[in-house]
């Protein structure tokens, strides 16, 4: 059994150790409430695809919905597309800086 200095700098570090541990399992707690559900792909899927099975969808890993999966909007990107186009039609209005050399070598 480890044996401490009876003082106030022990009964200090004791203390933050205790207080260091509650943050430590309150973080687990966190990470591990974040973390329900199961990891897709499954490694039966992995085998299975490994294999040669081709996966069309997966099975509900339990997480919900992905909030930033948002649906394609082929109109949307079209429009972007000749939006960009356009700007690149336009004729240059603005003055860029030049870089040139000076020609001459120390």
């Amino acid at each position: 059994m480890t044996k401490y200095a009876d003082d106030p700098r022990t009964e200090q570090a004791k203390k933050q150790l205790g207080e260091d541990k509650k943050i430590v399992e309150h973080s687990r707690g966190e990470y591990a409430e974040r973390s329900k559900g199961r990891p897709t792909p499954t490694q039966e899927e992995n085998d299975m695809a490994m294999l040669g099975a081709h996966i069309l969808e997966h099975d509900d890993d339990g997480s919900g919905p992905d909030i930033y999966n948002r649906p394609f909007d082929e109109r949307r990107t079209a429009e972007e597309h000749t939006k960009r186009l356009e700007a690149e039609r336009r004729p240059q209005t603005y003055q860029t800086r030049r870089s040139e050399s000076s020609g001459s070598t120390g």
